[in-house]
């Protein structure tokens, strides 16, 4: 078995080495990834499997939400004031985010 140890800290972030046992095959095959696809090092490609893995689970999140304010609840009329406080609502949201995103 190979062992595999991922986490480079980037300048600002705290980050936790984690060490994995794989076997060799798995080895290999992480090996060829880095080779053809552009990783600097092993870390760089898990944390790019983990981004892909973080975004799918966000993104089944949201379908959930989206499929569950579709099946219940009263309809809404959509007017110009609906598309009024939509916006604001939008616009305070993506301050909220921005700030979050400066710390």
């Amino acid at each position: 078995m190979a062992s595999c140890i991922a986490g480079a800290p980037k300048r600002g972030s705290t980050l936790t080495t984690v060490t994995i046992s794989l076997p060799e095959s798995l080895k290999a095959f992480i090996d060829q990834q880095l080779a053809t696809k552009g990783y600097g090092n092993v870390s760089e490609y898990f944390r790019s499997l983990l981004r892909e893995a973080q975004k799918q689970e966000e993104d089944a999140r949201l379908e959930a939400l989206l499929l569950e304010g579709l099946a219940g609840g009263d309809d809404i009329p959509v007017t110009p004031a609906f598309w009024k406080d939509l916006k604001l609502e939008a616009r305070i949201i993506a301050a909220k985010h921005k700030s979050r995103k400066r710390r």
